[in-house]
């Protein structure tokens, strides 16, 4: 069965990379939920998908040049979450999560499988797997449970070299050749691939189509022919609705 993931927990519907959305998401029934960490000044994860605060902070700058508690005490733009239809002034009281907070939450959902994007080919953090790693160990039940994705190749050797076990995914936007030889090589568990160059190349990857998590997947009849191919997951903002097309042709079945 195709596993549905809320991308940045449910980034459609609610504000990305926000307990909120990580709440709403695991509400809906979702079998994964996809984020991104960053290291604060001060050594500490947090939870947001640019490596600066500018696009949905009052902040700016690189996060890096932020302590924990600073960045704690930035607001959320405005106009960002006034642009959700379902916006709601109680909203206003999120802070921007510590990975920690995120591994509680998560901790209470034991099915659900935790995909943490380290956006390192972006900005190289120092000794971030090492950090990362040693983080998830604090939490032992959800070892299994975490997914470590990067576009960064480096990062992925990294990884693997700190924990052998470590389940990691590559993300890409463009096709490589013999992608079963870098899954051998690198150990991976699947490849995250973008939804636009997967449709552009489908008979190259349904090979491999077990083995992939396909972001990020939002339109009606793209979500349809994605579950009917049976990729190994389907990486969504809109969750839910993803799941109601699953429980749909599981009942035409």
């Amino acid at each position: 069965m195709t596993k549905v993931f809320g991308h940045r927990g449910m980034m459609g519907v609610y504000p990305e990379n926000t307990l909120l959305g990580f709440e709403k998401a695991l509400e809906a029934g979702v079998d994964g939920l996809e984020i991104d960490v960053h290291l604060t000044k001060d050594g500490e994860f947090v939870v947001m998908h640019d490596a600066t605060l500018n696009r949905t902070t009052n902040g700016s700058g690189p996060i890096s040049e932020y302590t924990f508690s600073e960045i704690r005490e930035l607001q959320w733009n405005d106009s960002y979450f006034s642009s959700f239809p379902t916006y709601e002034e109680c909203w206003e009281e999120e802070k921007i999560p510590s990975l920690t907070e995120v591994l509680v939450l998560v901790y209470s959902y034991p099915e659900v499988a935790l995909n943490i994007e380290l956006k390192t080919y972006a900005y190289l953090y120092e000794n971030i797997e090492q950090k990362l790693v040693e983080e998830i160990t604090k939490f032992p039940d959800m070892k299994n449970r975490v997914i470590y994705s990067s576009f960064h190749l480096p990062t992925l050797i990294r990884l693997r070299y700190i924990d052998p076990e470590a389940r990691l995914a590559w993300i890409l936007n463009q096709p490589v050749s013999h992608p079963e030889d870098y899954m051998d090589m690198l150990g991976l568990e699947a490849l995250h691939v973008d939804v636009e160059m997967f449709l552009k190349h489908i008979y190259h990857w349904r090979k491999w189509k077990k083995l992939l998590r396909v972001w990020t997947v939002n339109d009606k009849d793209t979500l349809k022919q994605l579950l009917d191919v049976k990729v190994k997951a389907i990486v969504t903002d809109f969750p839910d609705r993803a799941i109601f097309y699953r429980c749909e042709r599981y009942a035409m079945a």
